[in-house]
């Protein structure tokens, strides 16, 4: 697991119970009106100056599904194993501001199981609940945060052709679709993973609001819907900056 971490810094986990007031521990984050992820939303929106609870919501939805689940979902991937994220399990530590700067699990176990297994530990106990969660608090729609758990589980696939030592992106890309045509929740039909410029991508096909916030740079994430499919497949293969939530 550790050797991850060479592909990209989102797969990088530390081993053991995390101490320190700063880490949240997952399973609390999904209590109703827990202080752990109030915690996280106040911190997102103070560091981007989110204009609503809805944008708020969706920027932590997509921000969070990409880092939280990345070492197992890529794990998954290239040894068929299924790391114990359950949310019992699992600590992230949030940046100053805007996103998530370190994951930990208490105990490197792997569960008996394949892909139903993990579509149990990454959305069934985790993701999907947390949607529910923000939905209830903040009334974003469950289909725009069900596209940002999407979003951040394509980016455990896509992040890993990104840097200078890659995995090959075909491999990848048939390793994603076979987790995500049979996901729950319907994910499949949010958003599509493809190969440009020897990359992968993902195509959203929801959006979560960062272009909205006070401190965005003001333009479209790269993978955004409000963008013409065209137009974010030759951005994409011209190799321009990707804002990626």
């Amino acid at each position: 697991m550790a050797a991850l971490a060479r592909y990209a810094p989102r797969y990088g986990l530390e081993i053991g119970e995390p101490t320190g007031a700063e880490w949240l521990r997952v399973d609390r984050l999904l209590d109703p009106d827990g202080p752990e992820l109030t915690e996280l939303l106040k911190r997102d929106h103070d560091a981007s100056g989110h204009v609503s609870a809805h944008a708020n919501a969706l920027s932590l939805m997509s921000f969070y599904a990409g880092r939280a689940p990345a070492t197992a979902l890529l794990l998954w991937a290239l040894e068929g194993r299924v790391l114990d994220i359950r949310p019992h399990n699992l600590w992230v530590k949030p940046h100053d501001g805007h996103g998530i700067a370190s994951v930990a699990i208490r105990s490197a176990r792997f569960l008996p199981g394949g892909l139903e297994t993990l579509y149990d530990v990454v959305l069934t106990q985790h993701l999907l609940p947390l949607s529910a969660e923000l939905h209830r608090r903040t009334r974003a729609g469950l289909r725009q945060l069900h596209g940002g758990a999407a979003a951040g589980c394509a980016m455990a696939f896509c992040a890993a052709t990104r840097e200078e030592e890659t995995i090959p992106p075909s491999y990848l890309l048939e390793r994603w679709q076979t987790f995500i045509s049979k996901a729950p929740a319907d994910l499949a039909r949010l958003g599509e993973v493809t190969e440009a410029a020897g990359k992968l991508v993902y195509l959203r096909n929801t959006c979560c609001l960062y272009y909205t916030s006070e401190n965005s740079p003001s333009t479209l994430c790269g993978s955004c819907c409000l963008t013409p499919r065209p137009d974010r497949l030759a951005a994409y293969e011209a190799g321009k900056p990707i804002l990626t939530v």
